[in-house]
């Protein structure tokens, strides 16, 4: 009988536990309110964020509308992550991409990350017989700063870019775009 009366409580509390680990996952909008602000890294609403500015400043600047041959080729050259973390650049650099190629101003051409010294030399000399040649790059950085004062913590991303005349061999465009996060940590961790 104390077998029964123990057994009948578990018995009822086991579709409480599973409805209690149920989630209530649902997609949301990139930039929406419902986002997850984390300060421990970069978010694909800050990646959105400062590809959309940079796009926006960019294509306000006109630099790209002063070429020769339009559209203007534009080489994307390095993004450096100077973070705390290991990041994909190409959430930033083909947003930017996406963008210019449906604004008519510009072609874009990706540098090969895996392609150095001398191969890369050699495959600028046989591009340089065959194709045109950049317009102009478009390079970067990516910095984190992180502030802290008691449990109170302070992230900042600056997403810096450049845009070089290959010709001229000059910046005609930058921008920046700083993105910061604050709140607090317990002072217990798990």
């Amino acid at each position: 009988m104390k077998t029964k009366l123990i057994l009948l409580p578990l018995l009822a509390a086991v579709p409480a536990f599973f409805t209690g680990c149920a989630t209530d996952a649902h997609y949301v909008q990139t930039g929406d309110k419902e986002q997850i602000v984390s300060l421990g890294q970069i978010n694909i609403q800050d990646y959105a964020t400062a590809a959309n500015d940079a796009i926006k400043d960019l294509l306000a600047s006109g630099a790209l509308d002063h070429v020769a041959n339009p559209p203007a080729l534009l080489e994307l050259s390095r993004i450096v992550n100077n973070t705390s973390q290991q990041v994909d650049t190409d959430l930033l650099t083909k947003k930017i991409s996406i963008a210019l190629l449906q604004s008519g101003k510009a072609v874009t051409k990706s540098v090969d990350a895996k392609a150095t010294g001398l191969q890369q030399e050699n495959e600028f000399l046989n591009d340089q017989k065959s194709t045109r040649l950049p317009d102009f790059t478009l390079s970067g950085k990516i910095i984190e700063t992180v502030d802290r004062a008691g449990s109170t913590r302070r992230t900042t991303y600056s997403f810096q870019l450049s845009l070089n005349d290959t010709k001229a061999g000059v910046q005609v465009w930058e921008g920046e775009k700083e993105i910061g996060k604050q709140g607090t940590r317990s002072s217990v961790g798990f």
